[in-house]
């Protein structure tokens, strides 16, 4: 029997306190709360679509501005699942996918290489969708990825509705991890790397 691909993380600043445990190995079940409804709801949809079991708590200095609770969610997220995916042996690393959502298109890409790197296209007209303020997600994926060790590249192609936009962005996220996290039976006592190790910064 595999072991469980589990992880709980801690993060306590002066600026945040975020409590987060993830199962990646899920049944897309969610617990979140941020203080940001709008955020809640894009992580919620990340974990029922990627079927990660997600709960998170967040609390931050919002009376001073989003940007510190937006972005330490994304260096937490990403530390919850380079733990849980432990030394990545058998997964199949890398994944992608094109997510339709009404009139938006968004596309995701992403490689578990241990190397981080973000490429992040997605302009929203409105400075507020819903009470998220939207330029502060290029911090979260981007805390993600370095803390996560992944080659993340996010891009909304089209779309008129900023709600549609960001919420076609988490889902194509949420399903190219899915599979990047995959593990292949024949595959299961191999790391996929030539270079014989799979480790941030390597």
């Amino acid at each position: 029997m595999k072991p469980p691909r589990t992880a709980e993380v801690t993060r306590d600043t002066r600026e945040t306190q975020i409590q987060a445990s993830l199962a990646i190995d899920g049944r897309g079940t969610y617990d979140v709360s941020t203080g940001i409804r709008f955020f809640d709801h894009m992580l919620e949809s990340f974990a029922k679509h990627g079927g990660f079991d997600l709960r998170l708590r967040a609390k931050g200095d919002l009376d001073v501005d989003q940007h510190h609770t937006v972005e330490d969610c994304g260096i937490v997220l990403g530390q919850a699942f380079c733990e849980a995916l432990g030394a990545r042996v058998g997964i199949l690393r890398s994944g992608y996918f094109l997510m339709p959502m009404d009139e938006t298109l968004a596309a995701a890409a992403v490689d578990l290489s241990g190397r981080p790197a973000l490429v992040y296209h997605a302009p929203c007209r409105f400075r507020l969708v819903g009470d998220l303020q939207a330029e502060l997600l290029h911090d979260f994926f981007d805390g993600f990825a370095v803390h996560c060790g992944a080659n993340l590249h996010l891009r909304v192609l089209y779309g008129r509705s900023s709600h549609h936009r960001i919420e076609a962005l988490f889902k194509c996220w949420a399903k190219a991890m899915r599979f990047a996290c995959s593990t292949d039976d024949r595959l299961k006592d191999q790391l996929p790397s030539t270079k014989g190790v799979l480790q941030r910064g390597v």
